[in-house]
């Protein structure tokens, strides 16, 4: 028996390990292509953030591609192992469904345990590193932010849109300051300039010395148009003011670091700060955190009988199987995730549900399967 195990183990350790890397490629890939080829090929940002980049989104793609790829192997060894007519072979020495499939059951919680560890800890605190990674770029080089065609609400108070950028130079700038509520509440058009940063000196109250750091956007050819403060909304109301030749914006890098202190989301606190943390939602974070991770055991007890009644040895027809079941598991997390901003739909438990659905449905065909 322990030959068989380490026989059936063996091969879903390599299967899982396979997947894994596969659909972590293919995540981290799309990440990339998502948040930093405009950066690296318009910007001039360094290429050694494509590194950095994915040594942190990596921990957050394991938490989809675990669960995930793990089925993936299950799919793919036990659809062999019933297509070979190997099943069949160990049923008639006496070795039952539920008996060989011992090594699933092993490794899912072996998976699902460093799913959880990295769900709980490891990918949030890697989360921050990488939006600590982005946010260095931006303060160092803020013209990385800018790009052609883009609205940039990276500025507290301020969203501003740049019609082109060519080095340094931006043109067809419209800046928009916002009011408490995010409301517009004075437009700035300039026909071009420029952004940079400086160092200004500072005192604090206690009479320390000392240097702030500000971008700075100087513009050229600007033309204000003001918002009523009572009506902001009300384009009626629009007051056109004065045109100047030339001017800037200084905004203070401390006001953005005060601005992402305040931002930091929910799903980048590790398990300690989540635990202390008093906001609403801290439960419904930390039960799809968990749920997520069981997911590994949820997924695998579907993905035997479905395995072994497709009786299909194809390694396309096992990615394909499992692209269906993934998607389905995901979207359907999703869709509970929705809920958590609405506290009577109790999305503490809905996030639960879709580990619900797999189980049940996964230990009624293995029940089934089990008495064949």
């Amino acid at each position: 028996m322990r030959l068989l195990d380490r026989y059936i183990g063996r091969q879903l350790l390599v299967s899982a390990i396979f997947a894994v890397t596969v659909l972590s490629v293919v995540l981290v890939l799309g990440n990339i292509f998502k948040q930093l080829l405009e950066l690296l090929i318009n910007q001039n940002a360094p290429p050694s953030l494509i590194f950095t980049f994915i040594a942190y989104v990596l921990p957050f793609s394991f938490t989809f591609t675990i669960p995930w790829g793990f089925q993936t192997a299950v799919l793919l060894v036990f659809g062999r192992l019933s297509a070979e007519n190997e099943l069949t072979a160990m049923r008639t020495t006496g070795v039952s469904i539920a008996r060989a499939c011992l090594p699933v059951w092993v490794l899912a919680v072996l998976f699902s345990g460093v799913c959880l560890w990295i769900n709980l800890d490891v990918a949030p605190r890697a989360q921050t590193r990488m939006k600590d990674a982005i946010f260095k770029i931006a303060t160092d080089n803020p013209l990385a932010v800018f790009g052609n065609d883009k609205v940039i609400d990276f500025f507290p108070g301020r969203k501003i849109y740049v019609g082109k950028t060519e080095g340094k130079k931006l043109t067809n700038l419209f800046i928009y300051e916002l009011d408490a509520l995010s409301r517009v509440k004075q437009m700035m058009y300039a026909e071009e300039g420029d952004i940079g940063l400086q160092d200004v000196p500072k005192t604090l109250p206690d009479g320390t010395k000392t240097v702030e750091r500000q971008i700075v956007l100087k513009l050229r050819k600007e033309l204000f148009e003001q918002r009523d403060e009572q009506h902001p909304d009300d384009l009626s109301r629009i007051r056109n003011g004065i045109t100047v030749q030339e001017g800037s914006i200084a905004i203070s890098l401390k006001e953005l670091y005060e601005k992402r202190r305040k931002t930091k989301g929910i799903g980048a606190l590790p398990i300690g700060e989540l635990l202390d943390s008093d906001r609403p939602e801290r439960l419904v974070e930390l039960n799809k955190r968990i749920g997520n991770a069981l997911g590994t055991i949820a997924l695998a007890l579907l993905a035997v009988p479905l395995a072994v009644t497709a009786q299909r040895k194809e390694t396309s027809v096992g990615f394909a199987a499992s692209l269906v079941l993934g998607m389905c598991y995901f979207s359907l997390s999703f869709l509970a995730d929705l809920a958590k901003g609405r506290p009577a739909y109790h999305p503490e438990l809905l996030v639960w549900l879709p580990n619900l659905i797999f189980l049940s449905i996964g230990a009624y065909r293995f029940a089934r399967l089990s008495r064949r």
